[in-house]
């Protein structure tokens, strides 16, 4: 397992997190997997085995209950693992239980904290935009936390480029706690990250965390040209995220991963998830199975190295249209591309 460095920030995380909103099965979350403690721990045990470092999960995930079998299935891991979580969406049906408001977040922070069973959260996230509360007010409630030992390092997921800058300026001016990661949806299927997400976690020294890195299994290798869609499959209900535009496109991405992952005798989502952690900027992947044997496939990616040509044909099939201003720029200013710029226009 491979450990790189989450942003500004001075800590080392496995290219490897282990996601966990299978974890518990309450509501809509039954439609992706419904892992109890037992199950759980088998899985934190298997991460372990293999490297990881990181477990990503949400207090919205089943209501909390996936907070609370992370807090018991990584009991006997405590010294091994970092443990992020993240808020923003409602948790009740009252007007203050929902946003990024100061009030909410140290609620918010106080309830993980016990559904954990830990005394800090190491990377605490925030899980959306929230357009109404002032980023002074959410970045210094955050400050606070980390000031009194709550949580180590803050994030953001979700966030448009304007949203990161903004945030980082706030940061600055107020001399609050600064974000080190933002965690993304970014696959060989959906590459809208590339535009601007990516160029700016770059510029300004974000990680990037990769949430859904197999387009919720549409890379997963069941999904093939001129086949029925498996009858688990989450697409087929009311679950839409990843949204599918055009769906002949899919199959052409899938085709060229199944043919590399051929090759190399491994699966679709081991191409898909490798080809990630080639790409510019990623520092992990957030990865969730329903089965220990999905886990196991989803960590062997990790050792999987995919050549300079295996890489150019997984970006060719894979590329979307450039929007405005992208493509004036790939027309008039690629003499004085920044690193940044470079991972979309170079």
């Amino acid at each position: 397992m491979e450990y790189r460095q989450l942003g500004r920030s001075g800590l080392n995380v496995s290219t490897m997190t282990m996601g966990t909103m299978t974890f518990g099965g309450q509501g809509m979350f039954s439609q992706l997997g419904t892992t109890d403690v037992e199950g759980a721990t088998r899985q934190i045990d298997l991460c372990v085995e293999r490297g990881v470092n990181l477990v990503d999960t949400a207090d919205m995930y089943s209501a909390g209950q996936s907070e609370e079998i992370v807090g018991q299935a990584t009991k006997n891991h405590r010294d091994d693992l970092l443990i992020a979580t993240k808020m923003r969406f409602p948790m009740g049906d009252g007007p203050n239980d929902g946003g990024a408001s100061r009030q909410r977040i140290v609620r918010s922070c106080e309830d993980s904290l016990r559904r954990l069973g830990v005394e800090h959260i190491d990377l605490y996230q925030m899980h959306g935009w929230d357009g109404l509360t002032p980023l002074e007010e959410t970045l210094e409630a955050l400050d606070t936390l980390v000031r009194k030992g709550k949580i180590r390092y803050i994030g953001c997921s979700n966030y448009s480029a304007w949203h990161i800058m903004k945030a980082l300026g706030v940061s600055e001016r107020g001399e609050y706690q600064r974000f080190v990661s933002q965690q993304i949806h970014y696959t060989l299927q959906a590459r809208e990250a590339e535009n601007e997400l990516v160029p700016v976690s770059i510029d300004q020294g974000l990680g990037i965390l990769v949430w859904s890195p197999i387009a919720g299994g549409l890379l997963s290798g069941k999904f093939r040209r001129g086949q029925d869609d498996p009858e688990t499959s989450r697409h087929l209900g009311e679950w839409s995220e990843p949204p599918v535009a055009d769906r002949e496109r899919l199959y052409d991405i899938i085709e060229v991963a199944a043919e590399i992952g051929d090759a190399h005798g491994v699966s679709v989502a081991q191409v898909a998830n490798a080809w990630l952690l080639h790409k510019p900027g990623v520092t992990s992947l957030v990865i969730g199975a329903r089965t220990e044997e999905q886990l196991a496939d989803n960590l062997a990616a990790a050792d999987l190295a995919l050549s300079d040509d295996e890489m150019r044909r997984l970006d060719e099939v894979s590329a979307m249209p450039l929007l405005y201003p992208y493509w004036h720029q790939r027309n008039t200013i690629t003499d004085r591309l920044s690193p940044a710029d470079a991972t979309l226009l170079g």
